[in-house]
């Protein structure tokens, strides 16, 4: 490594779709777990790639995710992260990253990452 210096990308906001194979991530886990294993899985992933600490998952997300039950958690699931800027003033951090799903995903064949224009 070279002595330069990255820019931090934490500190902008950016809203972006992944598709997410929730079937690797909770391989061989028991069936009581199953669900609630998806959506910690998720939020790890959100953690993991948007950078914040401060991982909410919407409502609707945790719907799709227990909708066939607690042990048949859909295979993949398209989610839209979005990193935000936190209006809390005492809070620790300044972002944090919501996790909504995507309605409408017929076939997960060739989606890919995409950045979504903020509204």
């Amino acid at each position: 490594m070279t002595g330069e210096k990255k820019k931090s990308a934490m500190n902008q906001v950016v809203t972006r779709e992944y598709t997410v194979n929730l079937h690797k991530r909770i391989h061989g886990i028991g069936f009581k777990r199953r669900a609630p294993r998806a959506i910690k899985e998720l939020r790890k992933f959100a953690e993991k790639t948007m950078g914040t600490p401060d991982v909410r998952i919407d409502t609707r997300l945790n719907k799709h995710v227990w909708h066939k039950g607690v042990k048949n958690v859909p295979f993949r699931v398209r989610v839209r992260l979005a990193r935000k800027r936190n209006e809390d003033e005492d809070s620790v951090h300044k972002l944090y990253t919501l996790v909504t799903v995507v309605e409408g995903v017929t076939s997960f064949k060739g989606l890919q990452t995409q950045n979504v224009d903020n509204e």
